[in-house]
């Protein structure tokens, strides 16, 4: 079953079964990538001990990125991005000029503010300069076209309940000429890089959700991609002080994320949730967290501003009625919320 579903995948994304390496989700797949290329490649050259990437990533890869600055010695680029949270090419071409280059990683599209990257440019560049290239697809796949096959393009990351499959269980597509170091020794599973028992039913799930997840995705993303635009155009003409954060075209079609002026997130999210309209202030993984958003940072938005960001996420079970639901009471829990701010910062202040 396990091997069948692997070909399933691999028929679906147009990739060797060979080159489908079973994890337990997006967080492992990153991991296996960041630490097993780079510890693959010191053991061909301890020279190569730079990592680049965005400024912008899931914590899933600024994590083990950071952990390999901090224990391995690792030479950390983070590469800058514009007020759309674009990476910029010309900063990609002159790190990756920069000898001892050991990986790059750029998502292909991001988890908060959906602005999606030049990945192939990116990993024809790192291709020119001989260096492997990988980027976390888990927010992309699904909704936009994906070309696994693009020139440098060494590894990619996907997750399965964000298609719609079953939790714990993603892939890493990995070229079959990539050198990884596996992280848990064992029974030498998937290729010697990923020992450990095989979540059978989650993979067989897995495999059945990539399967539709390629075939519906063009119906699919053109539905929520009509609901996403009337959402982002009620927001602008009801909400004067919301923002739209991100690509205003080149963007996932299931999201929108807005900053709001004078209001805090989290009131926000409260009130709305109050209301029955279920939001987030950033990613699901990060909620709880106080400090404002990284991706909102890294795109040059103050703190203040960051704080008062929320992102709106479609899926199937979306109509226009939730677009119209959230119109009717966003006003005045924009209103609500931004009194709140001004009466908790006169507090702080003590005026």
């Amino acid at each position: 079953m396990v091997e069948e579903s692997r070909e399933s995948i691999a028929a679906s994304l147009d990739v060797r079964p060979s080159e489908v390496i079973f994890t337990s989700g997006g967080t492992e797949a990153d991991n296996l990538a960041i630490k097993g290329i780079f510890w693959a490649r010191q053991s061909l050259d301890s020279n190569l001990n730079r990592v680049l990437a965005s400024a912008i990533e899931h914590h899933a890869v600024l994590d083990p990125v950071e952990w390999l600055e901090r224990h391995e010695g690792a030479d950390v680029k983070w590469l800058d991005v514009d007020a759309w949270g674009r990476v910029d090419l010309a900063v990609v071409r002159q790190a990756l000029a920069t000898p001892g280059v050991a990986l790059c990683s750029v998502m292909w599209a991001n988890n908060e503010v959906g602005t999606i990257q030049d990945v192939a440019t990116i990993a024809g560049l790192c291709a020119d300069a001989g260096v492997p290239f990988h980027t976390d697809a888990v927010q992309a796949f699904g909704q936009i076209p994906l070309d696994l096959n693009l020139p440098g393009l060494a590894a990619v990351s996907l997750s399965g309940h964000k298609i719609g499959g079953p939790m714990g269980v993603g892939a890493l597509i990995a070229r079959r000429d990539l050198q990884m170091t596996p992280l848990a020794h064992g029974g030498g599973q998937e290729r010697e890089v990923r020992s450990g028992t095989l979540d059978v039913p989650a993979i067989a799930g897995f495999a059945e959700a990539v399967r539709l997840g390629v075939i519906e995705r063009e119906k699919h993303a053109a539905a929520l991609e009509t609901l996403r635009n009337s959402l982002i155009a009620r927001v602008t003409e009801l909400v004067p002080g919301a923002t739209l954060s991100g690509d205003p075209t080149d963007r996932l079609p299931n999201n929108a994320h807005f900053t709001f002026a004078g209001c805090e997130g989290d009131a926000l999210l409260m009130l709305l949730d109050a209301a029955g309209i279920h939001v987030s202030t950033g990613s699901a993984c990060t909620s709880g967290v106080p400090e404002p958003s990284h991706v909102l940072l890294a795109m040059g938005v103050s703190e203040a501003t960051a704080r008062g960001s929320l992102r709106f996420s479609l899926g199937r079970t979306s109509t226009q009625s939730d677009i119209d639901r959230l119109a009717e009471v966003l006003p005045a829990v924009v209103e609500r919320a931004g009194r709140a701010g001004v009466l908790s910062l006169a507090r702080s202040t003590g005026s």
